[in-house]
């Protein structure tokens, strides 16, 4: 069973493999690319004697041979292992630009490297973990927050079905935490289980409780939707 289009959060995975056993891998890509440019093999999702594992599940995987794919600051300077920066990918197989479309092509693919939008950093090993897409990243009080590693910490509680974090404008701190949350649990449960895994700071900052998340056609939560209706519930 292959997956794609997002990386699954470490307790579904986990659930999964319980459920089905080791039967699983993941790829990372995007159209432009195309598709494949790392892979989370059946072998490293299984090995659960591994140190790191956790920290592999939690991952994108490990380049393909295809491609070169590097972590850059905003300057295209190549960040060292363990910082995170913007995905930029080259290679025969990466696309020469968007159909009639120069301006798009131009922003997208800049000094030989196509800029994927996503932000992630290496490990030591050469594992790759995506944090979010750099439109989604919440910038409060100056400090960069990943939504994907708050999700992480809602979605470890059993009660919580599915968990989308979005930055909420704000006019002191720019933007603060908001969580909306698919599932049966309590506020105090859900602040208590962040304080034990996150930062404060990072913590939400309000929780609101919905039947559904909105998603596309493949499933994926559609956080510009989210944000859409979070400015017109503020009215």
């Amino acid at each position: 069973i292959v997956w794609g289009g997002a990386p699954m959060h470490v307790a579904d995975t986990r659930r999964a493999l319980d459920r089905f056993g080791p039967v699983f891998a993941q790829i990372y890509g995007q159209g432009e690319t195309p598709m494949t440019t790392t892979v989370l093999s059946k072998a490293d999702i299984a090995a659960s004697g591994h140190p790191r594992w956790l920290e592999r599940l939690g991952s994108a995987g490990m380049v393909n041979s295809a491609v070169e794919v590097r972590v850059a600051d905003a300057d295209d300077r190549t960040l060292p292992v363990g910082e995170v920066g913007e995905v930029l990918v080259r290679g025969h197989t990466v696309m020469t630009g968007y159909w009639q479309n120069l301006a798009a092509t131009a922003e997208t693919l800049r000094g030989g490297w196509l800029h994927t939008g996503d932000v992630g950093a290496f490990d030591a090993d050469g594992y790759l973990t995506l944090h979010d897409r750099s439109k989604d990243v919440i910038i409060s009080g100056g400090t960069n927050i990943y939504p994907r590693e708050v999700e992480e910490a809602l979605i470890a509680h059993p009660d919580v079905r599915e968990v989308s974090v979005i930055g909420r404008p704000d006019p002191e701190w720019g933007e603060v935490v908001v969580a909306y949350v698919v599932g049966d649990v309590s506020i105090e449960d859900l602040d208590a289980l962040c304080l034990s895994r996150i930062a404060r700071f990072k913590r939400p900052k309000d929780y609101i409780f919905v039947a559904a998340l909105p998603k596309n056609n493949y499933g994926k939560i559609l956080k510009t939707d989210l944000r859409d209706l979070d400015a017109k519930m503020r009215g």
